[in-house]
């Protein structure tokens, strides 16, 4: 018996080795009434998030063999319908018999009914609360000015904010620094996008985040941008923001 195990223990290391994956490394992303949050970091736009009992993928890419070592989703959050942030070869790899699995409208219209009666559609403005005590507001995404021709035109996306406890949880999506990113309050951690010419500057990015300034900022989605740069110059303005500079390309 033990033979056997060690072969079956040797095999599976052989196959992580082969094919690349590794379980990814979590933090403690922020404290709640009702426990830590932990964060893993996927890649680019793609992390998930763990809290009491309850796992959340956001906008899952990379393949489902980059969550290998995670628990199932009981949520899964989709922006919208870009190839960094909707990948269907992952969400059908993936185990979400047990997920509610929300979108904006143009995701269902591009990926239909797949996931059943689990599947929600989410407005701008929307909010829901499940039944393990996650609240989930649909935020505005989109390019300013707002014109139906944009690369993200308003209302096609969403952003979303997370209700877990006592903290609020701010999750950009693909936007620029919207009238409704800079108003928001009582943010506990943004996870705010920057790049060009698919979002938006370092310093329009550092902007928005000093105007409604929560606690902790992790910016993601900045593939070639100097997040140095928008920490230098969110903390000329607030010092008091936490900016957590993680890299968010390093090879698995």
């Amino acid at each position: 018996m033990k033979t056997f195990l060690s072969m079956l223990s040797a095999a599976v290391l052989v196959l992580a080795a082969t094919t690349g994956w590794a379980a990814p490394k979590g933090e403690t992303l922020v404290t709640t009434a009702q426990g830590d949050v932990t964060l893993y970091r996927i890649q680019h736009a793609s992390f998930v998030l763990e809290w009491h009992g309850q796992t959340i993928y956001v906008d899952p890419t990379q393949g489902a063999e980059a969550y290998a070592g995670l628990p199932t989703a009981d949520v899964v959050l989709l922006t919208h319908g870009h190839g960094d942030h909707l990948d269907s070869n992952t969400l059908n790899g993936l185990d979400l018999r047990k997920a509610l699995v929300i979108m904006p409208q143009a995701v269902a219209d591009e990926i239909g009914e797949r996931f059943g009666h689990a599947q929600t559609i989410m407005a701008n403005g929307e909010t829901v609360h499940t039944d393990a005590g996650v609240g989930i507001h649909a935020m505005p995404m989109y390019h300013l000015p707002p014109s139906d021709d944009a690369y993200h035109p308003k209302g096609w996306g969403n952003g979303y904010v997370l209700t877990l406890a006592d903290k609020r949880i701010y999750i950009s999506g693909d936007t620029q620094g919207i009238e409704e990113m800079r108003d928001l309050d009582n943010i506990d951690v943004a996870f705010v996008c920057m790049n060009l010419p698919y979002t938006m500057d370092v310093e329009e990015a550092a902007d928005a985040v000093a105007d409604f300034a929560p606690a902790v900022v992790y910016p993601y989605h900045y593939r070639g941008q100097d997040t140095e740069r928008f920490r230098e110059l969110v903390n000329q303005r607030e010092p008091e923001i936490e900016v957590r500079l993680r890299d968010w390309y390093a090879p698995r």
